[in-house]
This record gives structure tokens, C-alpha cells and sequence, in this order.
């Protein structure tokens, strides 16, 4: 019981992690940022990132190691899939902002550099799939989505 506890601990705070190091980069980002600022956000992304493999490590684990609901329960949920792939697409959508911090922060410091518009609408996207997934994971934890016998 006690490393089911600390995974779903693990997994909770790795949510927070993920929301508000999103929710962060999108409040610093503006249209014209110098590199130092650049680098800070690359920074914060880079603490986005491990919070995504510590919330896939911990969610995998708690998935497949049956704690307290065996693994079809979540195997037979189509709500359960649709989150993931919600998830999975949020991963994704984050690549091409990532890549744009890391390309961007090297160079002088103090030198300005234009945010393209795509970046900031990958950021929308991300944070408004974002908060869909905690209302699947409510309707899941009530049985809403099971296809199995």
C-alpha cells in the first residue's frame, strides 16, 4: 500500500508540475524576448519535461501494476484511452516550442529575438487540452467510459 501511495503522490504532484510549468511558459512568453529570457523559459521546460516522464513512469506503474484496480479496469475505458491520447498529443505539441527554447537561448544575452506566433498558439492548445484530461479522469474514477463485462 505504501508504494501505491507514493506513485500516486508521485503522479498528483507530476500534474501540478506539468500545469503550472505550462501555464508559466505561456505567461512569460511575449512577442519579443531578449535570450536570457529565452533561457529561463527553456529552463522552466526543461522542469516541464521531467515532470511528463515522471507522470508516464508513475502513471505506466500504476496502471500495469494493478494496485488498488486491476489493469482492465483502465485497459477496458475508452475514456482512459482518449486521455492518453489527449496526453500523447500534448507531448507532441510541445516538441516544436521546446526545440524553439533551446535553438533560441544560446547567443548573447542580452539580444532580442522574435517569438513566432505558432509557438504561442502551441501553448493555447496545449493548456486547453490540458484541462480536459482531469474531467476524464473524474468521469473514469465513477465507471463512466468501461466497456468490459
Amino acid at each position: 500500500m505504501t508504494a501505491e501511495i507514493l506513485l500516486r503522490y508521485l503522479h498528483f504532484i507530476s500534474i501540478l508540475l506539468i500545469v503550472g510549468t505550462l501555464f508559466s511558459e505561456y505567461i512569460l512568453l511575449k512577442k519579443v524576448m531578449t535570450r536570457s529570457e529565452i533561457l529561463k523559459l527553456s529552463k522552466i521546460d526543461a522542469i516541464y519535461g521531467i515532470a511528463a516522464l515522471t507522470l508516464i513512469i508513475a502513471g505506466l506503474t500504476l496502471w500495469l501494476g494493478s494496485y488498488s484496480k486491476p489493469a482492465i479496469y483502465y485497459t477496458m475505458n475508452w475514456l482512459f484511452h482518449l486521455k492518453l491520447t489527449l496526453f500523447l498529443t500534448v507531448g507532441l505539441l510541445s516538441i516544436r516550442p521546446t526545440m524553439y527554447f533551446i535553438k533560441q537561448r544560446k547567443g548573447d544575452p542580452n539580444e532580442s529575438v522574435s517569438t513566432p506566433g505558432s509557438i504561442v498558439l502551441l501553448l493555447k492548445l496545449e493548456l486547453i487540452l490540458l484541462v480536459i484530461i482531469p474531467l476524464l479522469a473524474g468521469l473514469m474514477s465513477h465507471g463512466v467510459g468501461y466497456f468490459g463485462k
